[in-house]
């Protein structure tokens, strides 16, 4: 459905961009604690409002957005000077599902709050009331280095006007229960569009091609409608819960980048009705195509004697892969090595192949951390790393390598 530019999940959460929250005034029930936690975990609060090595929530956390600048998360926690302790709960509530915090000050729509207007005011107030529970952390967030006129604030007034904030929607008496609770948390919370969307013109969501797939931090994030080339179409229920729940599916590989840290800190917090639910909806949206496709999937033969090393990438891949990977990609003691199967291995040129070897991916699970190492920096130039993802498409996928994608790819990311 992890940050550089901007995310995703996270071309989303960026902000409640220049903040402080909290007063008393919604009574601290231990439902609406619960309920208030369970939406964090839901809106993935804690990876956006978290700086690298950070406290959690304490802000910091900075995203370069192409044309625009660099706009740093704000200090959520209940700190009464660099956090939002002093806040409403009416202000809090305005800020998150109108994007306008105290003082008028319109935030920029790198935080989703026109995904979070879904919610409604009373969830929104139980979500502030957790965040009150957490330690306050007196981190003290950067300046917004925003380019004029971008910095001019007031603009966004006329960009609510041409692109939301929503609102809560009732639910579709012709559809189930499962389907309006997928609706709710694919669109509102968990605002999957906003990292797998692409944006128009006036950097808001494409209605025409929702979920339909873009790039975002350099990565590709893909097509989630219900194509079965392109989209999610030919994957089992079992297989999407699984990825959704723990990061990993037989056949789909393991996330990586944006959408591990997705998965880390939000969706396997999940109930599994929850998860059935946006499965559900995400079954029904229109299916649409799209460019980035992965190729036909090569089964190569198991053992060390079977591995080609005819090229450069076949022998560092020998030697600086295959020990997790093995070379029939099955992946050795952690199913989380599994690479079989998986998207990335080819969609999109190999772009989040490339991303991944050169930058490495943390996904946080049941059993601990898992953690595939970056190679960019070290003793690989960075010809080698584009021969590895090479080898690597023609190993285990149908797909033709193109030095001329990862060169692209390598100095976007630059």
């Amino acid at each position: 459905m992890s940050r550089n530019p901007v995310s995703h999940s996270c071309f989303a959460l960026t902000l409640l961009a220049a903040t402080s929250l909290f007063s008393t005034a919604h009574a601290a029930t231990a439902s609406s604690l619960e309920r208030g936690e369970y939406l964090a975990r839901a809106a993935d609060c804690e990876a956006c409002h978290t700086a690298p090595g950070g406290a959690p929530f304490a802000g910091g956390r900075a995203f370069n957005v192409p044309g625009i600048g660099v706009i740093y998360s704000p200090n959520i926690t209940p700190d009464p000077v660099h956090g939002i302790g002093r806040w409403t709960d009416d202000e809090f509530v305005k800020s998150v599902r109108d994007g306008v915090s105290p003082g008028w000050k319109h935030l920029y729509p790198a935080m989703p709050y026109p995904a979070y207007s879904r919610m409604s005011a009373d969830e929104v107030r139980d979500l502030r009331t957790w965040l009150a529970t957490i330690p306050a952390s007196p981190n003290t967030v950067p300046a917004n280095q925003v380019k004029f006129p971008f910095s001019i604030r007031a603009l966004m007034i006329g960009w609510n006007m041409l692109n939301g904030p929503a609102s809560a929607y009732p639910d579709d008496p012709r559809k189930s229960p499962e389907w309006n609770r997928g609706r709710y948390l694919v669109e509102g919370p968990g605002h999957c569009a906003d990292c797998h969307s692409p944006r128009t013109m006036t950097f808001g969501l494409s209605k025409e091609q929702a979920f339909s797939g873009n790039v975002v931090n350099g990565q590709r994030a893909y097509n989630i409608t219900s194509d079965k080339n392109s989209g999610l179409g030919a994957w089992t229920d079992q297989a999407l819960a699984d990825y959704l729940s723990t990061g990993h599916a037989d056949g789909h590989g393991t996330a990586s980048g944006d959408m591990a840290e997705v998965i880390s800190y939000s969706l396997r917090h999940l109930k599994p009705a929850d998860i059935h639910a946006m499965i559900v909806y995400l079954r029904d949206v229109k299916p649409l195509t799209s460019a980035d496709g992965a190729a036909a999937a090569r089964q190569p033969l198991p053992g060390d004697s079977t591995l080609p090393q005819q090229t450069n990438g076949a022998r560092l891949f020998a030697s600086a892969c295959s020990g997790c990977h093995l070379p029939d990609g099955s992946g050795r003691q952690s199913v989380f090595a599994d690479i079989a199967g998986a998207r990335s291995l080819s969609a999109d040129n190999g772009r989040n192949l490339l991303h991944v070897i050169m930058n490495g991916s943390l996904l946080m699970t049941e059993d601990g951390k898992q953690t595939m190492p970056g190679f960019s920096g070290g003793n690989y130039s960075q010809k080698d790393l584009n021969d590895i993802a090479a080898f690597v498409m023609t190993h285990f996928t149908e797909g033709k390598p193109s030095e001329h994608a990862f060169s692209d790819f390598t100095k976007k990311a630059d």
